[in-house]
């Protein structure tokens, strides 16, 4: 809900403005109603509300000067001004000053859902932005940055990071942990359209172990399938490394169906048995086990509650064996290195995955000896590419392309890189990132809604991978791209 106070030295005009508005229904709340000036300055100082409806002129202090004192201390609140006829220069000068907007007494309540609503729509576009930039500051590990963005006073002595994936309604972070009179500041930061991020920072690390550990683990709901929990940190710095302990911890559902709190304990030393598994398969030459193996791993992760770290290391160890042993047969594959946000955006989940492994190993146990024939298979293979042109929006993964082109998906890798010389997840990327170039430069829409819009649901991951192919976040390109169109 945003914040709104109203300031008016008449109180019948207060109880006007209150009850000719249906301020809930839009989102906004009431946190404060003042006939003096005064007062509303030391609840606007404390308080830093989003919105202040404000009279022009009052006898203590005028709505502009309360205004211009906010912009001198540095306050981010948005002003309303209410203007009579006889005083629409000073309306206008507030406006000249900063002022969002204004409207004329009397009231006209035909006109205040329309008013209303384009407030909303403002404070949308604002929250959106500032989510944004409070993103890329918490995940740069820059001190100086991520304070620009914090409260004033914030104490972020110990720090930890709890990721929200949920499927239905937003959940509310500060009721669930039950956080009334602790002295536990709570940060909360959107990162897709159904991924939430809740910083808490606090001066004892006493008081961040028990918020959590008192969640029982498997306590389901519709609302909050699944929660990731961090370690505790000290400092702000550490908090990058925290949401992505968070966030691993809540990808355990790209392993098995879980719910409830998962908390970040990673068990790498479980993963070397599959290893040294997969070590004897290949250089033993004992291809026949394959089926028994990728179907084994997916029981073995489960069995012993193993999570993304483990996936991710999984993965890395089998690529460097594999190229190791066949650099020429695998080279082109699409068989490299991958973080653990890559592997989600390729691999639906882990048996997805496993399915991946096993048809590589397939390939290796038949010598490679298949011929790609340039008559059918290639056919089949540009109806897919130009199938990927027209959907790229869309959750695309190799596997379900590859069954519903009639192509192995190991032989899908060696096609992209023999007639397009990148691989298939490369080539997805650059159509995804062209069109959000586009986006950024040709309208004003929300970031979050041009990830969505370029077939990217976690705005995190669409930043990262913004920032890899043009060298920046997208809020920046987008300011970059409005200062050089503003020059003569």
């Amino acid at each position: 809900m945003y914040k709104v106070i109203i300031v008016d030295d008449e109180s019948w005009a207060i109880r006007g403005i209150s009850n000719a508005f249906d301020w809930e229904q839009y989102g906004f709340e009431i946190s404060g109603q003042f006939t003096s000036a005064y007062k509303a300055w030391e609840a606007i100082a404390s308080q830093e509300p989003d919105l202040v409806v404000t009279d022009i002129r009052m006898p203590e202090i005028s709505g502009l000067d309360l205004m211009k004192r906010a912009k001198a201390h540095g306050i981010d609140t948005e002003f309303v001004i209410i203007s009579g006829y006889a005083e629409f220069e000073y309306a206008q000068e507030a406006l000249r000053f900063g002022a969002l907007d204004y409207f004329l007494k009397p009231l006209d309540v035909d006109m205040a859902d329309t008013f209303l609503e384009k407030l909303a729509l403002h404070f949308s576009r604002r929250s959106a932005a500032r989510n944004h930039l409070l993103l890329d500051a918490l995940t740069s590990a820059d001190e100086e940055e991520i304070r620009r963005y914090l409260p004033a006073g914030s104490n972020a002595g110990c720090c930890r990071v709890l990721a929200f994936h949920y499927e239905e309604d937003r959940p509310k972070p500060a009721g669930l942990l039950k956080l009334d009179g602790l002295p536990v500041q709570l940060l909360e930061v959107e990162t897709g359209t159904s991924t939430l991020l809740a910083v808490l920072m606090t001066e004892q690390k006493s008081e961040l172990e028990g918020i959590t550990e008192e969640w029982p683990a498997g306590a389901s709901s519709p609302a909050l399938p699944v929660v990731g929990i961090s370690s505790i940190g000290s400092g702000l710095k550490q908090i990058s490394k925290l949401i992505k302990e968070a966030d691993l911890a809540a990808s355990r559902v790209f392993v098995d169906e879980v719910s409830g709190a998962v908390h970040y304990s990673p068990k790498l030393h479980l993963v070397k048995p599959c290893i040294d598994e997969l070590q004897t398969i290949v250089h033993g030459n004992q291809y026949d086990s394959i089926e028994t193996y990728t179907l084994g791993l997916q029981e073995y992760f489960r069995l012993h509650e193993l999570g993304m770290s483990e996936v991710v290391y999984l993965w890395n160890q089998a690529v460097g064996l594999l190229i190791s042993a066949y650099p020429e047969e695998l080279r082109d594959m699409e068989l490299e290195f991958l973080n653990y946000a890559e592997l989600k955006e390729r691999f639906e989940d882990l048996e997805s995955l496993c399915s991946f492994l096993h048809d590589v190993l397939t390939v290796l146990r038949q010598g490679n000896s298949r011929a790609l024939q340039e008559g059918d298979i290639l056919s089949c293979f540009n109806r897919m590419v130009a199938y990927i042109d027209r959907n790229y929006e869309q959750k695309l993964y190799l596997k379900e392309l590859s069954v519903q082109f009639f192509i192995n998906q190991v032989y899908c890798c060696q096609l992209f890189k023999k007639n397009l010389g990148k691989t298939f997840s490369e080539y997805v990327a650059e159509l995804r990132i062209r069109k959000a170039r586009g986006l950024l430069k040709q309208t004003d829409l929300s970031i979050e809604n041009i990830a969505i819009q370029s077939g990217y649901v976690d705005y995190y991951y669409f930043n990262k991978v913004f920032k890899k192919h043009c060298g920046m976040t997208p809020a920046k390109f987008r300011k970059r791209e409005a200062e050089r169109s503003s020059r003569p």
